[in-house]
């Protein structure tokens, strides 16, 4: 009886167990995608940007994921798309999923080609990373229609966690004083901020241009012009830069000024660009002295290919100009832009002169005193030229003892002063009464006694030098010794 009821009861479970299995846990045929509604941030705002109608699919097996993977594969390979780099990456498990990336990506502007230069962009989910990240992106202020060219310089963004990476750095930047409309502008010139850790090398290359004196304030605008100074690391980039800037004899006070309005210096090279570019200059003729006033009066000259610039004009002073090269020198000394001034720019004043009856050799010599004549608008010096002769009434060698009476404005420095002294019945030499501030020039006028001349500093006569196009308006003198006062004298930022 015993016996019978247990088979009973061991058929009975058999029965039971097969039944479940055949119900219950029955393995899929034909296993379908899931479909899933599209869905969208704020379609009213981002209507192009419509959410996948299909997501990861279906959960596979080990079987059925390399199936999925192979069909991907070759599907990608029809496209023209090298799947190499994905094998450790996690794929979808359906081709449709994959097609929908594709196609996304190059809706926003990518190709074939960017997808191949950066395939890993393939495993990022439209819905869980491009969509947010090209978001936030817009709301920062990239334009819609350049997020690809984005995407493509830096398509490592399409990985970021918006909240925890992508926020922080923009507040970061933010704090440094970088205006609200100017983030967009900054990311598209280098977009790898965005991958930048902010304890790491964004903060310390700050903290450091601010250590040597660059305000605080300015390094907003330093970053808005040339962002790529916070990817400098300090010891092997920034500080060597300085201190050698500083080892020619460049005042640190002056050298952030220079850095607060032109950023991009931080750029040049030290070793391949800075020294030989020095070591030029001095081969040249020029007094290592003179280095600082150089430097700080055309900081470009740094990042120059000097060497044939230098030659081509040098050759040129002395074909054209009988300027040897110790006068060509001293021209580069009180004036280093000549170095990128065009040669035709240069003959125009040069014409002038000589058609106003000085010699070539006096104009070499007009020249090697006021290297600024070169660069004045020729409208300009006939005016200064008929008021000389006409109304002042002086012989030709006064301009040529003090050639500088062209860089000073006719209507705001020469009549006022020129009437003045008409008015006092007082007869004096062009730089007595010109080559000074307005504070001194009364203190003369009404001085019982004629001041003895004093020459000004050789880098600055007539004031701060504007290229062709713009009036030359002198600068007041000031006597102070301060390096701030010493650099608005030497260069104009």
């Amino acid at each position: 009886m015993t016996t019978i009821m247990r088979r009973n009861q061991s058929s009975l479970k058999t029965i039971l167990k097969d039944q479940f299995f055949n119900t219950i846990l029955k393995p899929y045929k034909n296993p379908k995608v899931i479909n899933q509604k599209p869905f969208s941030t704020n379609s009213s705002k981002f209507p192009e940007y419509e959410m996948p109608t299909v997501t990861w699919g279906v959960i596979q097996g080990r079987k059925e994921k390399l199936v999925s993977r192979v069909i991907i594969s070759d599907y990608l390979k029809t496209i023209g798309i090298i799947p190499d780099e994905l094998e450790e990456l996690e794929l979808p498990s359906a081709v449709e999923i994959m097609r929908e990336r594709v196609e996304f990506l190059q809706k926003i502007g990518l190709t074939i080609d960017d997808m191949n230069e950066y395939p890993l962009m393939l495993g990022c989910s439209v819905r869980k990373n491009i969509i947010p990240v090209l978001s936030y992106l817009e709301k920062i202020g990239i334009q819609r229609s350049k997020l690809g060219e984005f995407v493509k310089n830096y398509p490592q963004c399409l990985h970021a966690s918006v909240v925890v990476e992508l926020v922080p750095v923009i507040k970061f930047l933010r704090g440094l004083d970088v205006e609200k409309q100017d983030i967009g502008y900054v990311l598209m010139k280098y977009p790898e901020l965005l991958g930048f850790k902010l304890e790491g090398t964004m903060s310390t290359s700050v903290a450091y241009l601010v250590s040597i004196g660059v305000n605080p304030r300015d390094v907003g605008p330093m970053v808005t012009q040339y962002p790529y100074f916070l990817g400098m690391r300090v010891g092997t980039m920034i500080k060597p830069l300085v201190d050698y800037l500083v080892s020619l004899g460049l005042p640190k006070k002056i050298l952030a000024r220079m850095l607060e309005k032109r950023a991009y210096l931080l750029g040049y090279d030290l070793e391949e660009t800075v020294k030989p570019n020095v070591n030029c200059l001095l081969s040249f003729g020029l007094r290592k002295d003179s280095l600082p006033c150089v430097i700080a009066q055309f900081p470009q000259i740094l990042g120059l290919p000097l060497k044939a610039k230098l030659s081509s004009q040098q050759y040129f002073f002395n074909l054209k100009l009988k300027i040897d090269p110790d006068g060509f020198a001293q021209v580069i000394e009180k004036m280093p832009q000549i170095v990128s001034l065009h040669q035709h720019v240069i003959m125009k004043p040069v014409e002038f002169l000589l058609g106003r009856g000085f010699s070539t050799a006096d104009v070499a010599k007009m020249i090697v005193k006021c290297p600024q004549l070169v660069a004045l608008q020729v409208g300009l010096m006939k005016n200064s030229y008929y008021f000389f002769k006409s109304d002042m009434d002086r012989p030709m060698s006064e301009l040529l003892d003090f050639p500088d009476y062209f860089t000073y404005s006719l209507e705001s420095r020469i009549k006022p002063r020129y009437q003045r002294l008409q008015s006092k019945g007082i007869r004096c030499s062009l730089a007595w009464f010109l080559n000074c501030s307005d504070q001194r020039f009364e203190e003369r006028l009404y001085g019982d006694y004629i001041e003895p001349e004093s020459s000004g500093p050789s880098f600055c006569m007539g004031g701060k030098l504007v290229l062709p196009g713009n009036e030359i308006v002198s600068e007041e003198e000031d006597d102070s010794d301060d390096d701030e006062m010493l650099y608005r004298r030497t260069v104009s930022l």
